[in-house]
């Protein structure tokens, strides 16, 4: 256990990474498995696939039941858990052993703050910003009512005036609080706990490691094994979420720019594609895939962004984000208050839903921001995993839902964005009704389509890489027969849970793993404050 007089705070653990591993040859295909938590999971995964493949009808009412009863009857219970991430990253803040600098007292930084914050960006961020940029403000703006805000929009369709500057900024308020502090909390919580005791502490790198304080040697036994295999299945519904999202709105792009039939059967065609590709990233590495897609990723979202900004109404733009920071900035607490309110549809229906998919996404994103952040002090790092993430999107999403609201107010009539939202709900058009409004269309639409299919791929591959580590032991070169065992896994989960009930299905998917995983990530908040305790400083 740690011994808290001690000069640099280190965990002496009698446990090598992998040395509970089991390794050959099948054949020409080489495995290193950590034998309980990759034959469970993989067992388990490929049986539930099978099984909502055999019977789609009864999964679907199992999907749609269990996705009922954690958005409708645990609301208040993820609301409150990730109101506390934010008031303990916040505490930690002020706190005096925020000077302790991941990686010990000599730690440097490996990366600039720039190539830093890019980084932090791409790690959380996927398919959510193409998908919810335009359709997240608008539909808060109109349908969910949050905090009792009336809608600008009268039964006839016409535009009441009175309500429309209070509708638009709660719109963009709604959506920045799903996409903020909050969110972010949630990974700075999970990437803290895995730098901290694989740096610091001098344990595996494994999410494991982060019960040492509480569990001691215990970790690398049986509890150990189900706190990883937890891990697995929560990144791997978060990543099916994304990826059956990501279908969906590759194929009404297609729709949109090319006319190609919005239908189930399009996007399992189009998963079973990107995944394909997403196995010759894979194949390739770290360096020669998975950095590679991410790079273009990057270029071509800032690309894309700078097109709609300066192609579109710039300063309406603009104004989408400044209204929304100062809305947000002043209804944050309100939003977060999980008790006596009456917007039980964005309540239940949106945060509930949106909170247990950040919880899903921890293990993913936490491991990667981990890695990046050698070398910062905790008080550096939650500042900077806090604000900085969350301020690039604040800028996106005002950008993106502020140029929609504005189509929708001026022109109420042929607005694409009101058709696709607000008269008949077609969420994967939104982004796309939208750029039917601007300049170059069809340029914009194809590049969009591209953009989130490259979202998919990067989503993907680095998953499998996340999942394949965990699955190893804690090692992260393991025969890539494995990592593409997994991809293909990530894709026939979002393959079935389409089939299984669509939307909703991924929705169940995700609250059902993070609900467990919500109640160990609280017990993780308690390890880091152990943890750090501990540290010189």
């Amino acid at each position: 256990m740690v011994d808290p007089a001690s000069d640099s705070g280190e965990i002496e653990a009698d446990f090598e990474v992998g040395q509970d591993n089991i390794d050959g040859n099948l054949g020409p295909l080489g495995f290193d498995i950590h034998n309980p938590v990759f034959v469970i999971s993989g067992l388990t995964a490929v049986v539930f696939v099978i099984l909502t493949l055999i019977f789609p009808q009864q999964a679907g009412v199992a999907f749609a039941a269990v996705r009922d009863f954690s958005i409708t009857k645990l609301d208040w219970f993820f609301m409150i858990v990730v109101n506390f991430f934010v008031i303990f990253c916040i505490a930690l803040i002020f706190m005096p052993m925020s000077k302790v600098r991941l990686g010990g007292q000599d730690a440097v930084p490996e990366y600039s703050y720039l190539a830093w914050f890019a980084m932090l960006f791409a790690a959380g961020m996927g398919i959510g910003l193409l998908f919810f940029g335009v359709l997240e403000p608008v539909y808060h703006m109109n349908v969910s009512g949050p905090l009792g805000v009336a809608s600008p929009i009268a039964e006839d369709g016409s535009i009441i005036a009175e309500n429309v500057e209070a509708a638009r900024a709660m719109g963009l308020a709604a959506t920045f609080y799903h996409w903020g502090l909050h969110g972010w909390a949630v990974y700075a919580i999970m990437a803290l706990a895995l730098a901290l005791f694989t740096y610091n502490k001098g344990l595996p790198f494994s999410i494991r490691s982060c019960f040492y304080p509480i569990l001691g040697d215990r970790v690398w036994g049986w509890w150990g094994h189900c706190i990883d295999i937890l891990a697995v299945f929560a990144t791997l519904f978060g990543l099916a979420t994304s990826l059956g999202l990501g279908a969906q709105q590759a194929n009404a792009g297609f729709n949109f720019a090319f006319g190609l039939e919005i239908s189930t059967n399009a996007q399992v065609v189009i998963i079973i594609l990107v995944t394909a590709v997403a196995l010759v990233s894979v194949y390739r590495g770290l360096d020669g895939g998975v950095k590679v897609l991410s790079e273009l990723n990057m270029i071509l979202a800032v690309l894309f962004f700078l097109f709609v900004l300066l192609v579109g109404p710039t300063l309406v733009g603009l104004n989408g984000f400044w209204t929304g920071l100062v809305a947000y900035t002043r209804e944050i607490i309100p939003l977060s208050n999980p008790f006596g309110r009456t917007d039980d549809a964005y309540r239940q229906s949106w945060t509930a839903f949106y909170w247990a998919w950040w919880i899903s996404w921890a293990p993913f994103v936490g491991m990667f921001i981990a890695r990046v952040s050698r070398g910062r002090t905790v008080r550096e790092f939650i500042i900077c995993v806090l604000l900085i993430p969350s301020l690039i999107i604040f800028i996106w999403m005002g950008v993106f839902g502020g140029v929609a609201i504005e189509q929708i107010i001026t022109s109420p009539e042929t607005s694409l964005v009101k058709a696709n939202v607000i008269d008949s709900y077609s969420p994967e058009l939104s982004l796309f009704g939208m750029l039917n409004e601007l300049p170059f269309t069809k340029i914009a639409s194809t590049i969009a389509i591209f953009l989130a299919l490259v979202f998919f791929v990067t989503s993907s591959d680095s998953g499998s890489l996340v999942v394949d580590t965990i699955t190893a032991g804690g090692k992260v070169d393991a025969p890539v027969p494995q990592r593409i065992f997994w991809c293909v896994v990530e894709g026939l989960i979002a393959i079935v849970l389409l089939i299984g009930g669509g939307l909703s299905a991924l929705q169940a998917g995700v609250t059902a793993t993070g609900l467990p995983f919500s109640v160990l990530m609280l017990v993780m908040c308690y390890t880091i404050f152990k943890g750090l305790r501990s540290e010189p400083r």
